[in-house]
């Protein structure tokens, strides 16, 4: 006779979520990979990206249920992954998840509106990453309260999303992240150790910045980021 509860055990029992990690840091890397080694009940790493042209090739190679994304990449950004993965024929059994540092308006709105189902900083706890990612492969949409502010405002058109597109497309993804951080009120070196640069290079960064925008110096740069509702 057969046991009725332990088929229903059986049937029930929790897959690991198969995960793909992208980011260009490939110390960051290893450590959400050992985190999640430590769950091999819960979620696996079948692969791993660190530029645009990996990170397609390990996703459509691989074809995972979650993708977790860096919104800036070497090659591109997060929403090229996606919007090439498209293009190479991955269906929507894989999800994209942005885990980035950034949580700056347009980056949020960017990637969300390439086809990500989530958008997270990388100040998340392991266990809350857990939990997005299952959520996530679950065709659920997970956000922080903040970053959901944003892309409600931006589907609500409070946001000019095409103005600040506009004035952003001037700088490239490395200055983006330097004039969040200064319009933070970081000082440079802060700023060189948050991103593993040197001071100088943050110095080149904010001058580029401050130049692209036509600002004369990083009071005007906090100024004109609040306005835009970048930091």
């Amino acid at each position: 006779m057969r046991d009725p509860i332990g088929d229903d055990a059986v049937s029930t029992a929790h897959t690991p979520v198969r995960v793909v990690l992208v980011d260009d840091h490939e110390m960051f890397r290893a450590g959400v990979a050992g985190e999640m080694r430590a769950h091999p009940d819960r979620v696996v790493v079948v692969g791993q990206g660190w530029d645009v042209d990996s990170s397609v090739d390990a996703v459509v190679s691989t074809r995972p249920q979650v993708v977790l994304l860096d919104v800036h990449l070497p090659g591109g950004g997060g929403a090229q992954v996606i919007t090439r993965c498209a293009a190479a024929g991955l269906d929507r059994s894989t999800r994209f998840l942005a885990l980035s540092v950034s949580d700056a308006a347009e980056d949020v709105i960017g990637v969300i509106r390439a086809g990500a189902r989530g958008y997270v900083t990388k100040s998340i706890s392991p266990a809350d990453l857990l939990d997005a990612i299952d959520t996530v492969a679950g065709d659920d949409a997970v956000f922080s309260p903040r970053l959901a502010g944003f892309v409600l405002d931006a589907f609500s058109r409070s946001i000019d999303t095409a103005s600040i597109d506009e004035d952003l497309d001037r700088l490239s993804p490395r200055e983006k992240e330097v004039m969040r951080l200064i319009a933070r009120g970081y000082a440079y070196k802060e700023v060189a150790k948050e991103l593993f640069i040197s001071i100088k290079t943050v110095e080149t960064h904010v001058s580029n910045v401050l130049r692209k925008l036509q600002l004369s110096n990083r009071h005007e740069l906090t100024r004109w980021a609040t306005d835009r509702r970048l930091i």
